[in-house]
Formats: C-alpha cells, structure tokens, sequence
C-alpha cells in the first residue's frame, strides 16, 4: 500500500503526469468522437459541369441532388471546376457531354466523365460508388421509357436492363458507420500512446526526484509492479468508459461482452508496458526512449487493418506490425464485437500475446545491468 501511496504523490506532483491519466484521454476521445459523429458522411461537394442542358441532363442533376451523400454544385466553366478540385472545395466532377440525350436517343454511346479525389481514400471511394449509383438509376429510368416505346412488355423491361439481380448485404456494419468501425480503433491507438507516455514518465521521474536509491531500498521489482499495476488500472478505466460508451450508450453492434475487451485491453497494456520498460533499461535516456516508442507505435492505426488489408501490406510491415501490442489486440477487438466469441475462443486468441511475455527475460537482465545507475 505503501508504494501505491508513494505513487500517487508522484504522480499528483506532476502536472503533465496528471493530464495524462485524468483529462487528456477524455478530451482527446471526445474529439475523435464528435469529429466522425455524423456517423456517415453526408452532403460531400461534387463539382457539375452540364454541357447538355438537356432534360435528361437536368433529370440526372436531380437524381445525385436527391442521394444525401452528395451536395452537387453547378459550374459554368470546365477550368473553373477543375481549379475548385485542386483547391479543396469539391471532392469530384462529373460531366454531362454535349448532346448527351440525342445520342442516347440515336443508339450511339456517349461518355459521363467522372473525376474523384483519391486522395482522400475513404472519401473518393465512397463518392465514385455513389455517383455511379446515382447517374445509373437516372439512365435506367431513360432506357425503360425507350424500350417501352419500342413496343417491348412492360414486364420484358426489367430483365433486359438487367437480367441478373444482386443482392448485397454488409455484414457487422450495416450502416457503413465511420463511428462503429473507425473510432474505437482511432481511441485505443490513442490509449496506446498515452499509456506509453504516461509509463515511461514514472521510469523518468525516479531519476530526476533523485529518488532510485530510494526505490531499490524499496525494492525495485516491488516499485515496477506497483507501477505497472497503478497505470494499466487508470489506462483501463479510461478504455472502459469509451467501450461502455460506445456500446451500451450509442448501442454500437456488440455480439460479445465488455468483460472481454476490458481483459484483452489491459493484456495489451501490459505488453506495452513490457516494451517500454525494455527500452528504457536500455538506454536510460528519456528523450530518446519517446522517440524510439513513438516511432514504434505511431504506425498502430495503419497496421490495425481497419482501412487497409494487413495481408496486402509488404512484408517489413507485417513484421512491424507484430511488435505492436494494438495490432494484435484489434484482432480481439474486432472478433468480440463482429463475431462473439466463447471463452475458449478467447483464451485462444489473448495467447497470442505469448511473445511479449518473453521480454521480461532481457528486461530482468538489463534492470540488474543497470542497477547502479538510476532506474
């Protein structure tokens, strides 16, 4: 008791110690939040260029005005549109071509140029779907009315414009919400580094309090526990109200239980932890301890698989990926709520953890390498 006591002190001495583990997570959870909490992504300029100004070019302006993702916006002039692109201030341009509905009325093949930004990956995607989506249905209703003239059934119609019908059903997010699939991986990669700082700023504070003959007195091994122990319990609490918020209060999809994220995340905590005191025993230098772990964990986002297949990665990456505990935590992340799992499923799936364990070997040997130095 007395070491968490002693703990405690510590850490309410330190303004920028105390931030982390009480207001910066909140804050910086709440902005993720409110920044994807429209959930998707709607009224998302589009740049028009009709140089038709036919019926049916009006009929297709209407039909994308009428789809809640995109917010069209009429240009005169090619160039301008084009400029308006390059600037920011739309993320496509489509073009109606010059006699648009004559050749459409002729037989003939004319061409609806559309231009996206794929820049923005989640973006121009979403857009290229939904313009194609939009100019589609307003074509198919042009080519029903002409076969209708053509003297074809009405019930012939249908099945010539399309002989095959899909079905498409999105599995584990319906909605396409950014919310459910983006933003808890964004809050425990921001957890992840949090917890980096927050560990590595008690290993630092032993040396500039002066204060290692006091932990070795006490008992080094002792000092680290209570200090691996005090700061993955605070990291979690933090963790857990995210997760409490996400899926009891916004009623996320969860097929799992809470319990079950709440022990996997504090399994990845731990494994951090791991990490940075290796390092740390290493070199005894702080500053260049936070520029080796922030090298090391600032990639977690993109090596998580959320918005990119890990399995399409190249190979240096997928090595790298395997150093960061988040990485594999997403994995139980991702299963828990998607799919459930049993607890022999997830005793299965927290052993793949095993390997992190293995660092506390060169950790016990350069701890004692470095005793007499400050912890």
């Amino acid at each position: 008791m007395n070491l968490f006591i002693r703990e405690i002190k510590a850490m309410l001495a330190s303004p920028w110690q105390l931030a982390l583990v009480t207001y910066l997570p909140l804050i910086g959870g709440l902005l993720l939040w409110g920044i994807f909490s429209s959930a998707v992504p709607r009224s998302l300029p589009v740049a028009i260029i009709d140089m038709d100004n036919s019926s049916l070019s009006r009929l297709l302006i209407r039909d994308l005005q009428a789809n809640p993702t995109i917010a069209p916006i009429i240009y005169q002039q090619l160039p301008k549109a084009k400029l308006a692109m390059q600037e920011g201030k739309v993320f496509a341009l489509v073009v109606l071509p010059y006699q648009l509905r004559k050749n459409l009325l002729s037989a003939r093949q004319p061409s609806i140029e559309i231009r996206y930004n794929s820049q923005f990956l989640l973006v121009g995607k979403l857009l290229s779907s939904e313009l194609q989506i939009s100019l589609g249905s307003g074509l198919s209703s042009l080519a029903s009315l002409k076969q209708l003239a053509q003297g074809v059934p009405k019930g012939r119609v249908g099945i010539n414009l399309s002989p095959i019908s899909l079905q498409k059903t999105a599995l584990f997010n319906q909605n396409s919400n950014y919310v459910a699939f983006l933003v808890p991986a964004l809050i425990i990669a921001l957890l992840q580094i949090i917890g980096m700082l927050v560990f590595l700023n008690s290993l630092t504070q032993e040396s500039e309090n002066r204060s290692a003959k006091s932990a070795e007195s006490l008992g080094i091994w002792k000092v680290l526990a209570c200090k691996f122990s005090l700061y993955s319990i605070i990291i979690l609490i933090h963790a857990m109200f995210a997760f409490t918020f996400f899926y009891l209060y916004l009623a996320l999809p969860i097929h799992g239980s809470l319990w079950m994220l709440g022990v996997a995340f504090w399994i990845m905590l731990i494994a951090d932890f791991l990490i940075v005191l290796l390092i740390y025993s290493i070199f005894l230098d702080s500053t260049r301890v936070v520029s080796i772990c922030t090298a090391l964990f600032a990639p977690a986002m993109t090596f998580m698989g959320v918005t990119f297949p890990t399995h399409n990665m190249p190979v240096l990456a997928q090595y790298w990926r395997q150093l960061i505990p988040s990485t594999q935590y997403i994995e139980t992340h991702i299963s828990i709520i998607s799919h459930g799992l049993s607890q022999g499923e997830f005793i299965f799936k927290l052993s793949h953890n095993w390997g992190f364990a293995m660092l506390i070997i060169p950790i016990i040997y350069f701890v004692n390498k470095g005793k007499n130095h400050d912890l």
